[in-house]
């Protein structure tokens, strides 16, 4: 199964088609982990703050491919910012998931009424240079919170993980990270919490023209927007559709639609300037 990986600006290569186990608990979520790296995914995240993280190490073990076919994602959760904690939490995480090093560790949310992030960021900076981290970037960030991280370190994060879907396209922010080459994954990319998108006329239509499911249109849409999907599902059976979306193409007419379905307030997470819980 074709997963095009796609080459991030510190050299490293990451699979363009993410599991995500928002939500999944960690009783589950070492089934669900083997089953979605058995029907194809080489990419796996997770965060601290889903609880999870020993149940998906568990699966990676289980599944019984070797480490290097597999990309993993984790994130700091808020209550571990500033540089010592960072440290401490990123090992923490790598002994929960029983892993040597993790493909990608991102700050989960930049906090910025705490202003820990860019020494959090220094913290990054530092396990990367030990080999503990291949990859790092964050979540949730803005331009302005990235443009502080850049200035103050001269080094700039290789993946920013934000909501995106067609109700919440997040132009501004996209032509920013191109300069960059910052890549852009999605999360809740079918629609958040709400799922209006997968009832959606225009995409339900769109779906029904290419033989596809209203999922399968939306995640392809992703991928020819450079974008990173990271579809979350509990169903088994949804893994693998999840994944069939690569013998297909949206015309320009299909992207056309889509492209005016973009909603001012579409979002359905708090904006990262407000988000100053310690979760």
């Amino acid at each position: 199964m074709d997963t095009k990986p796609i080459l991030l600006n510190d050299g490293h290569s990451m699979p363009t088609v993410g599991y995500g186990v928002w939500q999944i608990r960690n009783a589950r979520a070492e089934d669900l982990v083997r089953r979605a790296i058995t029907v194809g995914y080489r990419h796996i995240d997770t965060a601290q703050a889903y609880d999870n993280e020993e149940g998906v190490g568990r699966g990676l073990k289980a599944s019984g491919l070797i480490r290097e076919e597999l990309f993993v994602t984790s994130k700091l959760r808020g209550r571990h910012m500033g540089y010592d904690k960072a440290i401490r939490s990123c090992r923490e995480s790598l002994e929960r998931l029983q892993l040597d090093y993790l493909d990608l560790f991102l700050i989960h949310w930049p906090m910025p009424k705490q202003d820990l992030y860019v020494e959090t960021w220094e913290a990054l900076i530092e396990f990367q240079s030990k080999g503990l981290l291949r990859s790092i970037g964050v979540s949730n960030f803005t331009s302005a919170h990235i443009d502080r991280l850049i200035g103050q370190t001269g080094v700039v994060p290789s993946v920013n993980q934000i909501e995106i879907h067609p109700y919440f396209q997040q132009l501004d922010i996209r032509d920013h990270h191109a300069k960059l080459g910052i890549a852009i994954e999605s999360y809740s990319p079918l629609g958040g919490c709400w799922g209006g998108e997968l009832q959606d006329h225009d995409i339900c239509s769109i779906a029904k023209k290419h033989g596809r499911t209203a999922a399968q249109v939306i995640l392809r849409w992703h991928l020819q927007q450079a974008l990173v999907p990271l579809p979350k599902t509990a169903t088994p059976t949804r893994l693998s559709e999840n994944l069939d979306i690569w013998d297909f193409v949206l015309d320009e007419d299909d992207l056309e639609r889509i492209a005016g379905l973009d909603q001012p307030g579409g979002n359905t997470q708090p904006h990262p300037n407000s988000m100053n819980s310690t979760f």
